[in-house]
C-alpha cells in the first residue's frame, strides 16, 4: 500500500517547512509513504529550504521528490503536476494537502482505516481545526485554541450556489463525531483513491484556484463515489495564508470560478439566477468581481486576467 501526499508551495517556504516538520511524526505502518512538494515557481528561497527538510523525511525511509514549475500554475493545475507523478510512481492513495496545515500523527493511518471500511469512496476529508492564532474570532477561551472548527464536512446551497464549511468558529465538544457523507471535501486536506482519480480525472485546470475541490467532488457523485467526512483524524489550518479573505485575488477567482461550477453542477433554475446575478456584478460589483464576470463570458479560465 503506497500513500502519496502532494504539497504545493509559492513563496511560502515558513509554512511548507512547519508542514513538513509536522509530516515527519506521521506514523507510517502499514503503508509506504511518499511525500511531494510542487514548488509554483517561487522566489523566496523554498526550493533549496525544502531540500534541505526531505532530509530528516528521508531518515525515516520517507520517500520525498521536489517538482520546480518553470511558472505559477495555480492551486488546481499545480496540484495535478504532484498527482500526475503520484500516480506515475504507483500510489494507491494521494493526500492533497495545504502547505499551511500542521497534522495529527495518525492522519494516514487513519484515514486508511475509513478507506477500507468504505470501498467505494474516492475522497475523504478529516477534521479541520484552525490552528491556534489563526481562529476569525478572539471570544476562546485558552484550553479552547486549536480545537475550533474551520470544517467539518460541507453542504452546497444549490439554489444559491454557495457552499458552506459545518462547524465554522465551534469549539469541538463531539457535535461532529460521526462519519458521514459531505456535498464536497475541502482541498486543504483530501484524500483520494486511486481508482477514482482513474475514472474521474484530476482537478480542473479551469479554476486555477478556488472551487476546484467542489468540482472534483460533484465528479466523484456523479460516478458513484463517495465523498465522506470523518472525525477519526485530524489537521490544523492556518487559515487563508496564502489570498487573505476579502482579497482582490478572492473576489475575482470565486466570482469567475461560481459561475463556472454553476453553469456544470448546478439546476437550471439556480443557473438562471446565476445568470441574472452576473448582470448585476457587472454593473454593481467591485473591481475584480466584474472582471471574474466578464472573463467567465469571455471563456478566459486558468490564470484569466489575474495579474
Amino acid at each position: 500500500m503506497k500513500v502519496s501526499i502532494i504539497i504545493l508551495n509559492w513563496n511560502r517556504k515558513k509554512d511548507t517547512i512547519e508542514c513538513l516538520e509536522s509530516l515527519a511524526g506521521l506514523i507510517i505502518s502499514g503503508y509506504e509513504l511518499e511525500i511531494i512538494v510542487v514548488d509554483n515557481h517561487s522566489t523566496d528561497g523554498s526550493q533549496k529550504a525544502v531540500e534541505e527538510a526531505f532530509k530528516k523525511l528521508e531518515k525515516k525511509n520517507i520517500s520525498c521528490k521536489q517538482i520546480k514549475n518553470k511558472e505559477n500554475l495555480g492551486f488546481a493545475e499545480g496540484n495535478n503536476v504532484g498527482m500526475r507523478y503520484a500516480l506515475d510512481s504507483g500510489a494507491d492513495y494521494l493526500l492533497a494537502l495545504n502547505n499551511d496545515t500542521e497534522v495529527d500523527k495518525e492522519l494516514i493511518t487513519k484515514l486508511l482505516m475509513v478507506a477500507k471500511k468504505h470501498p467505494k469512496v474516492g475522497a475523504i476529508a478529516p477534521k479541520i481545526y484552525f490552528a491556534k492564532g489563526f481562529e476569525f474570532h478572539d471570544k476562546y477561551k485558552k484550553d479552547e485554541l486549536g480545537k475550533v472548527f474551520w470544517f467539518a464536512g460541507g453542504d452546497i446551497d444549490w439554489a444559491n450556489v454557495y457552499g458552506t464549511n459545518h462547524g465554522v468558529d465551534e469549539v469541538d465538544k463531539g457535535q461532529f463525531n460521526k462519519t458521514r457523507e459531505t456535498d464536497f471535501a475541502t482541498g486543504a486536506c483530501m484524500f483520494l483513491k486511486r481508482e477514482a482519480l482513474k475514472e474521474v480525472g484530476l482537478f480542473d485546470e479551469k479554476y486555477f484556484a478556488y472551487l476546484e475541490d467542489a468540482d472534483l467532488s460533484q465528479r466523484l457523485k456523479k460516478k458513484g463515489w463517495k465523498v465522506l467526512y470523518t472525525p477519526k483524524t485530524k489537521i490544523w489550518h492556518k487559515v487563508s495564508q496564502s489570498s487573505g479573505i476579502g482579497s482582490d485575488l478572492n473576489d475575482y477567482f470565486i466570482t469567475r470560478n461560481r459561475m463556472l461550477f454553476g453553469m456544470y453542477f448546478a439546476p437550471l433554475r439556480a443557473k438562471a439566477a446565476l445568470i441574472r446575478e452576473s448582470f448585476k456584478l457587472l454593473i454593481k460589483g467591485r473591481k475584480w468581481q466584474r472582471i471574474g464576470i466578464i472573463d467567465f463570458y469571455l471563456g478566459r479560465f486558468g490564470k484569466g486576467s489575474w495579474k
